[in-house]
């Protein structure tokens, strides 16, 4: 079979490294790709959202799989384009259709479905500049600190929490009137703050069926601690020791049945991941948001954990048969350090030189924000690299990963030295 994965970071460099080790891939694309996928995969440069150039770039080379990494390309509705081509329909896109991704695309949308299908979230509301003033009020009204999301698509920038409530109103008119997030923040959502630890679970659906993959917990902050800036994540790792069996039976009786049920009932075509962020408060889980594909850097946790060919299960879920699937679990804990370039998530260079991935042995790199310069590889991206490594607990999994990671070297390297010290 011919595949294609649409993307270019640490994920999408994860999922090639797991489909081309299956029988069932005879040639394997990524578009646009890194450097490390060019090791086991063609790369072709393209926007994944430039969806004619995608059709040429599949009808040329006769692919029969898509998957997709990034949201942009679902909320821009790749699915729907290729459900409506009659000479694209006969590929298995995994991902949902446009509808499906509004849960992702609007954070409103998100909220609603919420309500209607009675899935424990935050209280909320949502602003337009014409509600400025609302707005203002509506944050009086809450406890701090306080919680605004750009409502549309926003890089996984778009979250703000300020404690003081001078802030607070001056953020939401900086978002609303000078649209500090672009398009993304013409509208913003306010809610109340959860005070938990944080995980995500991961739900692959064919829109009937779906299976449960294994929990991770990521690090977004930029400083030791959970300190500093927001970044795209600095770090990850699965599984969750507080996500025990009873709270995962809470999770799938409250969160994941509902979803599915609200998605059938809306008949929602949704052939692809589903990514909850959830917040744990006493022995209770809360949504915090619903993303529409893996996350990045749990995928770089995640996926190295599971057994099944990855190509098998996505058949399935073409066919709708996800029911006949069994996952096959590494019982080993995953440990993931994100590399990032000096200065990330602000003003970084671009084209240092990599050292060192060759001699990594206990650890898998996947590289994110990479390309090659001549022979050699170089970053082109804010996250650069992420390390990952499998123990018999994520300590020793991190101690591993740590290890590996001193054979690394590149001008300005950057990484968070406590990962996991939450846990």
């Amino acid at each position: 079979m011919h595949i294609l994965i649409l993307g270019s970071g640490g994920r999408e460099h994860t999922f090639a490294h797991k489909i081309a080790e299956s029988n069932n891939c005879s040639k394997l694309f990524v578009a646009p790709g890194n450097a490390g996928t060019a090791e086991i995969a063609i790369n072709y440069d393209l926007d994944p959202t430039d969806f004619e150039t995608v059709k040429k770039l599949v009808l040329a080379e006769q692919i029969e799989m898509l998957i997709v990494g990034p949201e942009a390309p679902l909320v821009k509705g790749i699915y729907d384009f290729f459900q409506d081509d009659k000479e694209l329909r006969h590929v298995n896109v995994i991902g949902p259709s446009k509808r499906g991704a509004l849960l992702e695309g609007s954070k409103e949308r998100a909220k609603e479905f919420m309500g209607l299908y009675n899935v424990p979230t935050a209280a909320y509301n949502c602003f337009t500049v014409k509600s400025l003033d609302a707005g203002k009020k509506f944050l009086e009204e809450l406890e701090s600190p306080y919680v605004l999301k750009a409502d549309g698509l926003a890089a996984g920038k778009g979250v703000v929490i300020l404690e003081d409530l001078d802030e607070a109103k001056e953020e939401l008119e900086q978002m609303l009137t000078h649209q500090k997030f672009g398009a993304a923040s013409e509208k913003v959502v306010i809610e109340e703050f959860l005070d938990g630890i944080e995980l995500s679970v991961f739900v692959l659906t064919d829109g009937e069926n779906y299976i449960t993959l294994p929990t991770a917990k990521d690090y977004k902050r930029i400083g030791e601690g959970d300190t500093g800036l927001n970044t795209g994540g600095m770090g990850a790792v699965s599984p969750v020791s507080f996500a025990d069996a009873a709270f995962m039976q809470k999770v799938e009786e409250r969160v994941i049945k509902p979803t599915i049920k609200g998605l059938k009932e809306e008949q929602i075509d949704y052939k692809g991941f589903i990514f909850i962020g959830l917040i744990k408060i006493g022995d209770d889980p809360y949504v915090i948001e619903y993303n529409v594909r893996m996350g990045d850097p749990e995928t770089e946790a995640v996926l190295p954990r599971i057994k099944n060919d990855l190509v098998e299960v996505f058949t399935k879920v073409g066919q709708q048969k996800l029911n006949e699937v069994t996952l096959d679990l590494d019982e080993r804990a995953a440990a993931t350090i994100v590399l990032v370039a000096g200065g990330y998530p602000e003003n970084y260079e671009k084209g240092k030189v990599i050292t060192g991935i060759e001699n990594v042995q206990g650890a898998q790199v996947f590289q994110a924000g990479t390309r090659l310069e001549n022979k050699d590889v170089v970053t082109a991206g804010g996250r650069v690299l992420a390390v990952t490594a499998l123990d018999v607990d994520f300590k020793q999994a991190l101690n591993k990963a740590y290890t590996e990671i001193e054979k690394i070297s590149f001008e300005g390297m950057n990484y968070r030295k406590d990962i996991g010290f939450d846990l």
